[in-house]
Protein backbone atom coordinates (compact mmCIF):
# COMPACT_ATOMS: atom_id res chain seq x y z
CA UNK A 1 0.00 0.00 0.00
CA UNK A 2 1.58 3.49 -0.79
CA UNK A 3 1.89 5.62 2.40
CA UNK A 4 3.27 8.74 2.55
CA UNK A 5 4.04 11.90 3.87
CA UNK A 6 2.83 14.97 2.63
CA UNK A 7 2.16 18.38 3.11
CA UNK A 8 -0.02 20.34 0.95
CA UNK A 9 0.97 22.70 -1.94
CA UNK A 10 0.59 26.47 -1.69
CA UNK A 11 -2.28 27.68 -3.14
CA UNK A 12 -2.41 31.74 -4.15
CA UNK A 13 -4.96 33.30 -2.07
CA UNK A 14 -5.91 35.61 -5.02
CA UNK A 15 -6.40 31.86 -6.76
CA UNK A 16 -9.34 31.38 -3.83
CA UNK A 17 -11.30 34.03 -4.83
CA UNK A 18 -11.69 33.25 -8.49
CA UNK A 19 -12.54 29.56 -7.54
CA UNK A 20 -15.67 28.41 -9.60
CA UNK A 21 -18.96 29.10 -7.51
CA UNK A 22 -20.48 26.46 -5.27
CA UNK A 23 -23.35 24.13 -7.64
CA UNK A 24 -26.72 24.86 -6.42
CA UNK A 25 -27.48 23.15 -3.61
CA UNK A 26 -31.29 21.84 -5.04
CA UNK A 27 -30.57 18.69 -7.17
CA UNK A 28 -26.46 19.49 -6.52
CA UNK A 29 -23.92 17.23 -8.14
CA UNK A 30 -20.60 17.19 -6.87
CA UNK A 31 -17.35 15.29 -8.11
CA UNK A 32 -15.93 14.78 -4.79
CA UNK A 33 -16.88 15.01 -0.64
CA UNK A 34 -14.30 15.48 1.12
CA UNK A 35 -15.39 14.79 4.94
CA UNK A 36 -13.68 15.76 8.46
CA UNK A 37 -13.93 13.88 11.60
CA UNK A 38 -13.50 15.86 14.88
CA UNK A 39 -13.47 15.53 17.97
CA UNK A 40 -13.82 19.02 19.34
CA UNK A 41 -15.31 22.09 17.56
CA UNK A 42 -11.73 23.21 16.77
CA UNK A 43 -9.85 20.22 16.30
CA UNK A 44 -10.14 20.59 12.20
CA UNK A 45 -9.15 24.01 12.07
CA UNK A 46 -6.25 23.19 14.12
CA UNK A 47 -4.61 20.18 12.71
CA UNK A 48 -6.24 19.21 9.68
CA UNK A 49 -6.24 22.71 7.91
CA UNK A 50 -5.70 24.88 5.08
CA UNK A 51 -6.60 20.88 3.84
CA UNK A 52 -10.22 22.04 4.88
CA UNK A 53 -9.65 25.47 3.30
CA UNK A 54 -8.41 24.35 0.18
CA UNK A 55 -11.81 21.15 -0.31
CA UNK A 56 -14.08 24.46 1.25
CA UNK A 57 -13.07 26.28 -1.88
CA UNK A 58 -13.19 24.18 -4.68
CA UNK A 59 -16.94 24.22 -5.50
CA UNK A 60 -16.49 20.92 -7.76
CA UNK A 61 -16.29 19.67 -3.76
CA UNK A 62 -18.84 19.07 -0.92
CA UNK A 63 -17.00 19.14 2.59
CA UNK A 64 -18.77 17.46 5.61
CA UNK A 65 -17.42 18.23 8.83
CA UNK A 66 -18.73 15.89 11.79
CA UNK A 67 -18.41 17.49 15.36
CA UNK A 68 -18.65 14.15 17.61
CA UNK A 69 -18.23 15.87 20.92
CA UNK A 70 -19.82 18.93 22.17
CA UNK A 71 -16.38 19.98 24.00
CA UNK A 72 -18.25 21.14 26.66
CA UNK A 73 -14.92 20.62 29.13
CA UNK A 74 -17.87 18.66 31.91
CA UNK A 75 -20.17 21.79 31.45
CA UNK A 76 -22.88 19.60 29.60
CA UNK A 77 -25.18 22.50 28.93
CA UNK A 78 -24.41 24.56 31.14
CA UNK A 79 -22.37 27.82 31.26
CA UNK A 80 -19.91 27.95 33.55
CA UNK A 81 -20.90 31.07 34.99
CA UNK A 82 -20.43 33.08 31.51
CA UNK A 83 -23.86 34.57 29.00
CA UNK A 84 -23.79 31.17 26.59
CA UNK A 85 -23.76 28.03 27.24
CA UNK A 86 -19.58 26.94 26.61
CA UNK A 87 -20.49 24.00 23.96
CA UNK A 88 -22.68 26.80 21.68
CA UNK A 89 -19.89 29.19 21.94
CA UNK A 90 -17.50 26.43 20.39
CA UNK A 91 -20.24 25.36 17.88
CA UNK A 92 -20.53 29.20 16.99
CA UNK A 93 -16.39 28.80 16.39
CA UNK A 94 -16.48 26.32 14.09
CA UNK A 95 -19.50 27.56 12.17
CA UNK A 96 -18.25 31.30 12.04
CA UNK A 97 -15.09 29.29 10.47
CA UNK A 98 -16.37 27.15 7.95
CA UNK A 99 -18.70 30.31 6.73
CA UNK A 100 -15.42 32.71 6.54
CA UNK A 101 -13.96 29.75 4.14
CA UNK A 102 -16.97 29.06 1.96
CA UNK A 103 -17.24 33.22 1.59
CA UNK A 104 -13.77 33.61 -0.44
CA UNK A 105 -16.30 32.80 -3.37
CA UNK A 106 -18.31 36.29 -2.58
CA UNK A 107 -21.62 37.65 -0.55
CA UNK A 108 -22.74 35.63 2.03
CA UNK A 109 -25.65 32.83 1.67
CA UNK A 110 -28.09 31.30 3.61
CA UNK A 111 -27.79 28.92 6.49
CA UNK A 112 -30.09 26.36 6.47
CA UNK A 113 -30.41 24.97 9.50
CA UNK A 114 -32.67 21.21 9.80
CA UNK A 115 -32.34 18.27 11.70
CA UNK A 116 -31.20 15.17 9.93
CA UNK A 117 -32.30 11.75 11.36
CA UNK A 118 -30.11 8.84 10.65
CA UNK A 119 -29.95 5.65 11.77
CA UNK A 120 -32.65 6.34 14.27
CA UNK A 121 -31.21 9.20 15.78
CA UNK A 122 -31.90 13.51 15.75
CA UNK A 123 -28.93 14.90 14.85
CA UNK A 124 -28.37 18.62 14.64
CA UNK A 125 -26.95 19.80 10.53
CA UNK A 126 -26.51 22.86 9.28
CA UNK A 127 -25.65 23.54 5.63
CA UNK A 128 -24.35 26.65 4.42
CA UNK A 129 -23.07 26.73 0.52
CA UNK A 130 -21.24 23.43 -0.40
CA UNK A 131 -20.61 22.79 3.22
CA UNK A 132 -22.46 20.69 6.21
CA UNK A 133 -21.93 20.74 9.59
CA UNK A 134 -22.95 17.52 11.67
CA UNK A 135 -22.65 18.20 16.12
CA UNK A 136 -23.23 15.16 17.40
CA UNK A 137 -23.07 16.67 20.83
CA UNK A 138 -21.35 13.59 23.10
CA UNK A 139 -20.15 14.43 26.25
CA UNK A 140 -16.14 15.26 26.15
CA UNK A 141 -14.63 12.23 27.41
CA UNK A 142 -11.70 14.34 28.81
CA UNK A 143 -8.40 13.60 27.44
CA UNK A 144 -7.41 10.36 29.54
CA UNK A 145 -11.04 8.88 28.17
CA UNK A 146 -12.69 8.60 31.38
CA UNK A 147 -15.02 11.41 31.21
CA UNK A 148 -16.24 14.04 33.38
CA UNK A 149 -18.15 14.11 36.65
CA UNK A 150 -20.85 16.71 35.58
CA UNK A 151 -21.91 14.57 32.59
CA UNK A 152 -21.42 11.29 34.47
CA UNK A 153 -18.13 10.06 33.42
CA UNK A 154 -19.50 9.36 29.56
CA UNK A 155 -16.86 9.28 27.12
CA UNK A 156 -16.63 7.27 23.59
CA UNK A 157 -13.91 5.37 24.74
CA UNK A 158 -15.59 4.09 27.79
CA UNK A 159 -18.71 3.03 25.31
CA UNK A 160 -16.20 1.17 23.06
CA UNK A 161 -14.36 -0.77 25.83
CA UNK A 162 -17.97 -1.31 26.99
CA UNK A 163 -17.04 0.43 30.40
CA UNK A 164 -20.62 2.05 30.07
CA UNK A 165 -23.62 0.82 28.28
CA UNK A 166 -24.47 3.98 26.30
CA UNK A 167 -23.94 7.46 25.62
CA UNK A 168 -26.05 10.44 26.01
CA UNK A 169 -25.47 13.45 24.12
CA UNK A 170 -25.41 16.41 26.21
CA UNK A 171 -28.64 18.04 24.86
CA UNK A 172 -30.45 14.56 25.34
CA UNK A 173 -31.21 14.47 21.67
CA UNK A 174 -31.02 10.73 22.00
CA UNK A 175 -29.01 7.53 23.15
CA UNK A 176 -26.51 5.65 21.27
CA UNK A 177 -26.99 1.97 22.94
CA UNK A 178 -23.50 0.99 22.11
CA UNK A 179 -20.55 1.68 19.80
CA UNK A 180 -22.07 0.15 17.26
CA UNK A 181 -24.67 2.41 17.08
CA UNK A 182 -22.46 5.30 17.10
CA UNK A 183 -20.62 3.56 14.49
CA UNK A 184 -23.34 3.17 12.15
CA UNK A 185 -24.72 6.48 12.38
CA UNK A 186 -21.72 7.27 11.05
CA UNK A 187 -21.97 5.10 8.10
CA UNK A 188 -25.59 6.48 7.69
CA UNK A 189 -23.59 10.50 7.75
CA UNK A 190 -20.72 8.76 5.33
CA UNK A 191 -23.46 7.03 2.73
CA UNK A 192 -26.27 10.07 3.12
CA UNK A 193 -24.14 12.96 2.48
CA UNK A 194 -21.69 11.10 -0.27
CA UNK A 195 -25.06 10.32 -3.04
CA UNK A 196 -23.54 9.69 -5.89
CA UNK A 197 -20.12 11.64 -5.56
CA UNK A 198 -17.63 9.27 -7.38
CA UNK A 199 -14.56 10.87 -5.36
CA UNK A 200 -14.45 10.40 -1.55
CA UNK A 201 -12.25 11.77 1.17
CA UNK A 202 -12.04 10.77 4.90
CA UNK A 203 -9.97 13.10 7.07
CA UNK A 204 -9.18 11.55 10.66
CA UNK A 205 -6.57 12.06 13.58
CA UNK A 206 -3.70 9.24 12.98
CA UNK A 207 -4.01 6.40 15.21
CA UNK A 208 -0.35 5.58 15.05
CA UNK A 209 1.19 6.25 18.41
CA UNK A 210 4.75 6.26 16.96
CA UNK A 211 3.47 8.80 14.34
CA UNK A 212 1.11 10.89 16.38
CA UNK A 213 2.16 10.31 20.54
CA UNK A 214 0.28 11.30 23.47
CA UNK A 215 -3.44 12.32 21.41
CA UNK A 216 -6.38 12.87 23.29
CA UNK A 217 -8.99 10.04 23.75
CA UNK A 218 -11.66 11.84 21.83
CA UNK A 219 -9.44 12.52 19.25
CA UNK A 220 -8.30 9.14 19.20
CA UNK A 221 -11.95 7.54 19.31
CA UNK A 222 -13.33 9.62 16.87
CA UNK A 223 -10.92 8.56 14.67
CA UNK A 224 -11.51 4.73 15.22
CA UNK A 225 -15.46 5.47 15.18
CA UNK A 226 -15.05 6.95 11.55
CA UNK A 227 -12.73 4.59 10.19
CA UNK A 228 -15.10 1.64 11.62
CA UNK A 229 -17.67 3.07 9.64
CA UNK A 230 -16.27 3.19 6.57
CA UNK A 231 -14.68 -0.57 6.39
CA UNK A 232 -16.16 -1.59 2.43
CA UNK A 233 -16.10 1.88 1.43
CA UNK A 234 -12.50 0.96 -0.61
CA UNK A 235 -13.17 3.52 -2.70
CA UNK A 236 -12.43 6.38 -0.02
CA UNK A 237 -8.78 8.21 0.15
CA UNK A 238 -8.05 8.65 3.96
CA UNK A 239 -5.71 11.74 4.82
CA UNK A 240 -4.35 10.31 8.79
CA UNK A 241 -3.11 13.91 10.50
CA UNK A 242 -1.05 14.35 13.59
CA UNK A 243 -2.60 16.40 16.34
CA UNK A 244 -1.10 17.37 19.38
CA UNK A 245 2.74 16.02 17.99
CA UNK A 246 2.51 18.67 15.62
CA UNK A 247 3.66 21.39 17.60
CA UNK A 248 7.30 19.18 18.29
CA UNK A 249 7.39 19.02 14.39
CA UNK A 250 9.43 21.80 11.85
CA UNK A 251 6.96 24.27 10.22
CA UNK A 252 5.98 23.01 6.64
CA UNK A 253 3.45 24.97 5.18
CA UNK A 254 4.15 27.79 2.63
CA UNK A 255 3.64 31.72 3.56
CA UNK A 256 0.41 31.66 1.64
CA UNK A 257 -1.50 28.17 3.48
CA UNK A 258 -0.23 29.51 6.94
CA UNK A 259 -2.00 32.62 6.24
CA UNK A 260 -4.91 30.49 5.50
CA UNK A 261 -4.76 28.10 8.71
CA UNK A 262 -3.81 31.26 10.62
CA UNK A 263 -6.95 32.92 9.32
CA UNK A 264 -9.44 29.78 10.18
CA UNK A 265 -8.40 30.20 13.76
CA UNK A 266 -8.60 33.51 14.47
CA UNK A 267 -12.16 33.38 12.72
CA UNK A 268 -13.00 30.42 15.16
CA UNK A 269 -11.61 32.27 18.28
CA UNK A 270 -13.74 35.31 17.90
CA UNK A 271 -16.91 33.36 16.97
CA UNK A 272 -15.81 31.69 20.43
CA UNK A 273 -15.37 35.18 21.55
CA UNK A 274 -18.74 36.01 20.32
CA UNK A 275 -20.62 33.96 22.85
CA UNK A 276 -18.81 35.07 26.22
CA UNK A 277 -16.03 32.57 26.66
CA UNK A 278 -12.44 32.44 26.26
CA UNK A 279 -11.13 32.19 22.19
CA UNK A 280 -8.02 30.19 21.31
CA UNK A 281 -6.28 32.82 19.98
CA UNK A 282 -3.69 32.04 22.46
CA UNK A 283 0.28 30.82 22.39
CA UNK A 284 -0.67 27.19 23.17
CA UNK A 285 -3.01 27.01 20.31
CA UNK A 286 -1.39 28.97 18.07
CA UNK A 287 2.05 26.91 18.40
CA UNK A 288 0.03 24.35 16.10
CA UNK A 289 0.52 26.85 13.10
CA UNK A 290 2.44 26.78 10.15
CA UNK A 291 2.08 22.61 10.79
CA UNK A 292 -0.05 19.89 8.55
CA UNK A 293 1.37 16.51 8.67
CA UNK A 294 -0.46 13.64 7.78
CA UNK A 295 -0.17 10.25 5.78
CA UNK A 296 -2.40 9.43 2.49
CA UNK A 297 -4.05 6.54 2.00
CA UNK A 298 -5.03 6.09 -1.54
CA UNK A 299 -9.17 5.13 -2.24
CA UNK A 300 -9.14 1.68 -5.22
CA UNK A 301 -11.66 3.14 -8.40
CA UNK A 302 -14.58 5.56 -7.91
CA UNK A 303 -17.37 5.27 -4.95
CA UNK A 304 -20.92 3.42 -6.14
CA UNK A 305 -24.12 5.25 -4.57
CA UNK A 306 -25.61 4.25 -1.45
CA UNK A 307 -28.48 1.99 -1.04
CA UNK A 308 -31.67 3.65 -1.81
CA UNK A 309 -32.10 3.35 2.47
CA UNK A 310 -29.51 4.75 3.56
CA UNK A 311 -29.67 3.55 7.50
CA UNK A 312 -30.80 -0.02 6.55
CA UNK A 313 -27.56 0.32 4.52
CA UNK A 314 -25.49 1.33 7.13
CA UNK A 315 -26.56 -1.87 9.17
CA UNK A 316 -24.99 -3.59 7.25
CA UNK A 317 -21.59 -2.50 7.87
CA UNK A 318 -19.54 -5.19 9.08
CA UNK A 319 -17.30 -4.11 12.25
CA UNK A 320 -14.02 -5.77 13.08
CA UNK A 321 -13.60 -7.42 16.59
Amino acid sequence: MGWRWTALAAAAVAGLLHAPPAPAQIGESYARVSFYFAAHEDDWQLFMNPSAFHDVADGRTKTVFVHLTAGDAGLGTGTGGRKHPYYLARERGAESAIRFMADTRGYPGDRVVAPAKLNGHRLHRVRYRNTVAYFLRLPDGHGSGSGFAGTGHQSMERLAEGEIGALTPIDGSTIYRNWTDLVVTLRAILDHERARAPLVEINVAELDPALNPHDHSDHRMTARAALDAAQGLTCASRRHFVEYASARLPENLSAEDRELEASVVAVTAAGILALDHPGIWQAYHRSYLGRNYFRFEPGSGHCDAPAPEVASAAKRVQLKP
